[in-house]
Order: structure tokens, then sequence, then C-alpha cells
């Protein structure tokens, strides 16, 4: 399919504006890392909140959406719904936790909460663990749906698509840093909303759907609308919702719902004006991540059943793309083809957006890491801060060059999925503790980490079969990776010497978590003559606790609401906007009792 000139219009402007706000922005970042990294500490909560769901909109999210709707169904969707957990609990427990340290990473976290040696292997380590090896996979899964894109709909090759799609983003992010990440996010977001509901109301008008009646009555589509999965089903509800709300949200570490809050968005939340800016962006985030994005795609999904129900159609459909990169994923940008031109080149430049706004963030945060925690802590302790910025921005251009050859080796949306959901199985209640208990220390997530990624290349790679002929399914090697992963670390927790006490108090007065978990270091600091007193006016993490659930359900309602709006069911529609307004009110009142207890205070007093 070929574009016409007034597509191109479309797309050109967003490669023009990217780069415009890249070369103004440039002097500003390169001012020092702190600048390039983090914006000078000085962002608001609504643009912080718009870049992190930007940033989660990626060209590989309504792929993986749609690869997962047309195999489960809607309920199939609990596998990253179920992430919403994780995220409110960052927004009212950790987001300000984070703010306080005052870090530029997360990674330098490890310095600031653990001793020693390990402490600082541990840095440098997962520095390029996570800046580089496994930030690589996930701009590779990225880069994936682009080539699947561009295949589909420019008839381009998979290396003709990295060309055009890398070479902007790259120039982009290496002369803007994290502020033009953040400008140009702001924009990219409203058009790719625009563009993805353009989307779906042409899927739905498709003559071979028949409009949303036609869709919700065909019998193609008929068992692929419940938002729950069947009960009655063991096959089913285990891996859809049963696994996913008790197991995988407190669990697995997945960028963008990290447990403990950490990773991209952490960096955002560092560079805010204040705690109160930090809380407001993350919660924002998962408002509209879980709530107002997945109906376009869901639909879209839904539609490409009717018009490509198998992959044998989709492959005659497009017979010039390879064999290897057909499936379940591909009918997205399938159904983007129905699309006017005009509209065309609107949707394809929203998805450029969206493609640019993850890589630059991720090239942008795993560049910190290899910058702030390997460079500058182990290679030249004494660099400029020119020096810092111009490392940053080579290591920015090589990690695009080594996501785009992974790229090329990938072959679906859930692959990737599942490959990093494995990775990080068994390593989320660590991050989730470690604020919360001082016997965790350096060696507990050194465990966790390996012991972690040797499950996953085993079952994944190594013996991914329990006998000849029978796959493992994807929640039995996450189930396992938990269980083995988190054995070994609690086991090492206890075998292994902890934190220097010294390090402990100071990271005590400086984060200030409170709860029993501390009680030793406390009751030893007053032994000792050298009791913390920390001007807080109470432990507030359970309310923060029930501040969580309340706003799960205030989200969870909009989302099912939507739906069944969409449905046609209204009275269930109205039960659950009634039940979101309720915990929406009940979550301002107990907002204003959180912000008066973390109020940006004097953080210690020391005797």
């Amino acid at each position: 399919m070929l574009l016409e000139r007034v597509d191109w219009v479309f797309i050109i402007a967003f490669f023009v504006i990217a780069l415009i706000v890249g070369v103004w922005v440039t002097k500003k970042a390169g001012e020092s890392s702190s600048e390039f990294f983090l914006s000078g500490r000085r962002m608001p909560w609504w643009l912080l909140g718009m870049s992190m769901v930007a940033t989660t909109f990626s060209t590989d999210t309504p792929n993986l959406v749609t690869d997962i709707v047309r195999q489960n169904g809607v309920s199939g969707n609990w596998v990253w719904w179920a992430f919403l957990l994780t995220g409110m609990l960052t927004v009212f427990i950790y987001a300000k936790l984070w703010r306080r340290s005052g870090v530029m990473t997360d990674i330098e976290f490890y310095e600031l909460r653990y001793s020693g040696p390990p402490a600082a292997f541990l840095r440098g380590f997962r520095a390029l663990y996570l800046g580089v090896f496994f930030n690589i996979i996930i701009m590779a899964a990225v880069t994936l749906a682009a080539i699947k894109i561009g295949g589909v709909l420019l008839n381009l090759s998979p290396l003709e698509t990295i060309a055009l799609a890398a070479v902007v983003t790259v120039v982009f992010s290496m002369l803007g840093g994290l502020r033009g990440v953040l400008l140009t996010d702001f924009l990219l977001f409203i058009v790719a909303m625009i563009g993805s509901v353009a989307a779906a109301v042409v899927a739905i008008g498709h003559s071979e759907v028949g409009g949303l009646s036609g869709l919700l009555t065909h019998e193609l589509i008929k068992g692929k609308l419940s938002i729950l999965p069947d009960f009655g089903s063991a096959e089913t509800l285990v891996p859809l919702l049963i696994i996913p709300l008790a197991v995988q949200w407190w669990s697995v570490w997945y960028p963008g719902a990290e447990p403990g809050g950490g990773g991209y968005i952490a960096q955002r939340r560092l560079s805010a004006k204040d705690e109160t800016h930090a809380t407001g962006a993350t919660l924002f985030f998962n408002a509209a991540h879980y709530a107002l994005r997945p109906w376009p795609w869901i639909l879209v999904a839904l539609a490409s059943l009717i018009v490509f129900p198998t992959l044998e159609s989709l492959q005659e459909a497009f017979p010039h793309i390879s064999e290897s990169i057909i499936g379940h994923d591909l009918t997205y940008p399938a159904m983007l083809t129905f699309l006017p031109h005009g509209l065309l080149g609107l949707v394809v430049g929203s998805l450029i957006a969206a493609y640019m706004s993850t890589i630059s963030t991720h090239l942008n945060w795993g560049s910190s890491y290899v910058v702030n925690d390997f460079w500058k802590r182990f290679i030249n302790v004494e660099a400029s801060e020119k020096e810092l910025v111009l490392v940053g921005r080579i290591s920015t251009l090589l990690m695009m060059l080594v996501a785009a050859a992974v790229a090329l080796w990938l072959e679906n949306a859930l692959q990737a999925f599942q490959i990093l959901l494995q990775i990080g199985a068994g390593t989320g209640l660590l991050f989730i503790l470690r604020w919360f208990w001082w016997r965790i220390n350096a060696f507990s997530e050194l465990t966790a980490m390996i012991v972690s990624l040797l499950v996953a290349l085993y079952v994944e790679l190594v013996h991914p079969r329990l006998l000849p002929g029978i796959e493992l399914a994807a929640w039995v090697k996450l189930v396992g990776g938990v269980a083995i992963t988190t054995t070994a670390w609690v086991f090492v927790t206890f075998r292994t010497r902890p934190t220097d006490h010294q390090i402990l108090c100071r990271f005590y007065r400086l984060v200030h978590p409170g709860g029993p978990g501390w009680r030793a270091v406390l009751d030893r600091a007053i032994a000792e003559g050298d009791p913390v007193k920390i001007e807080v006016k109470g432990w507030n993490v359970p309310l923060g606790i029930l501040c969580m659930v309340v706003g799960c359900f205030a989200i969870y309602s909009a989302l099912f609401a939507i739906g069944y709006l969409i449905y046609g069911n209204y009275f269930l529609a109205c039960l659950l906007i009634a039940v979101a307004a309720v915990s929406v009110m009940f979550l301002f009142r107990a907002w204003s009792k959180i912000s008066a207890d973390t109020a940006d205070v004097p953080p210690t007093i020391i005797r």
C-alpha cells in the first residue's frame, strides 16, 4: 500500500516537530547530566503524567492487545490489567519515597540503601543489566512492531523500516535529553489517542463488520466479549485472572509496572518539583493507562477477527510479508490499511509518534544508568558534566543500533511480553519490601536478579518443554520462576551479613519509610545513644494501602463502565460509574490527609 501526498504531510510533520524540539532544548539539556536526564527536577505533574502515558503507548502496545484479544478474548487483558495494583501501590506509597531519596536514577538507590563493595557491584552490574541488556529487549520489541507496521502499510523491508524509524528518534533523543522527550510526549500522546480512536471507528465501520451491532452479534466474536474469564473453566480462569491477580502483580518486575515503583516511571517522579507533583503524575498515568486507552485497541482487535479470521487469511492478504513475522499481532496494522487517505497518514503518524515517545524514553533512561551508575561511578569519577552528557549521547546511539539488530530476531509481541515477564519473575516482592524491611541486603538483590534470569533462560530457551511434545504453559513457567527466585533470595537474605547499621540509619533519616520492619534498627540506635526521630505525623502506609484498593476500584470501574457502554449494558455501566465516582470522592479526602502527613518538612532530627 502506498501513501499519498496528504498522508506524507502528517508523517513528515511529526519528524520535523520532534527535530525542532530536540534542537531547541539541546543547549539546556547539555548544561549538565541533571538537566539531560532529569530536566533540572522542576517538572509539573501534568507534563510528567502525560509523558508516562505516552511512553507506555508504543507501536507494540496495540499489537500486543490485538494478539491477546484474538487468542484469549477481552478477558485476556487481565495479564496486564492486573499491574494496576502495582501502579496504585506506587501512587500512594512509593512515589513520595522515591522523591525524598533525591537520587538521579533508581539504580543509585543501591548505594543509598546498602553498604560496601556488594552495593557498589550491584549498582554497576544492574546499571548494565537493566540499562543495556533488559532495555535493549524492550526497545527491540517496540521496533519489531514498527517493522510489522512498515511492512503492511508501506511495503518496507525490516531493514528499511528500522532505518527510517530509528534515525530521527535517536538524533532527537541525543539532542534534547529528558526535557525534549517530555515536551514532545505531550503532543505525541494527544495525536496517538486521536489516531487509535479513528482506527477503531473505521474498523467497526468495515463492510464485513457491519457497525457496532454487527460486531457484537457476530458468531466469531460472541465468545470473546466477556470482561471476566469463564469461572467454570480452570484452563482460562487460572492463567487469565487468578495468576495475574494473585501472583503476577506483586512478584514480577515489568517495565512501567515495577513493584516498588522503579524504572523509567521513577525517572519521571525524580524529575518532579516535589512529592505532591510526583504522586499526582503517577496517579494520572495509572488512570489514563488503564481506564482511558484500552477500548479503541480492543475494538480493532475484535473487528480483525471478522476481517482476518485466521493467520492464513492474513498471509493471503499480504503475500509480500515474511512468513516468520505473520502472527495475530500483525492484524492491527493490517486493519489500518482500510483507513482513507489523510486519516491513514494521521494514524500512521500517530504510531510513529508512539514509537518515538517510547524509544526516546528508553534511550534516555538506559543512558542515564550507563552514565550515572557505571561511567561516573566506576570509569571516571572526576568526569566533567560535558563528558557525562557526551557519554550519554554515545550510549544512546549504540543502544539503538543493538536494539535494531535484536528486533530482527523476535517474531511476535506476545513472545517478547512473556520473555520479559519470565525474566522479572520472583523479583517483585523484594522491590516492595526493601523499603520497609531492614534485613534485605545487596546479596538479596543479586540473588534475585541472577536466579530469575537463569530460570528464564532455562524455561524459555534450554528446556521449554515438560516432556517431549508437551509445552510448559506460560503461567506454570511464571509461578515456577516466582517460587524458585523468591525462595533463593529469602534464603540468601538470612544467610548473609546485613547492611551496615550506619547506612541503614542514614537511609531511614533521609527517606523515613517507617513501619515495624525498621524497629530493630531504631531500637539499636536508641541503645547506642544515637536515636533517630523523624518529623512526620505517623506511619500512613496502612492508609496508603487502603487508598490503593479504593483507587483500583475507581479505575477498574471506569474501565469496565466504558466497556459495558459499548456493549449496550447501560444499567451495569451506570452502576460502575457510580462506584467510580464514590471511590474518587474518597480518594480526594484521603489524599489531603496523606499530603498533610508527608509534606516537605525538614526530613530529620538527629540527636
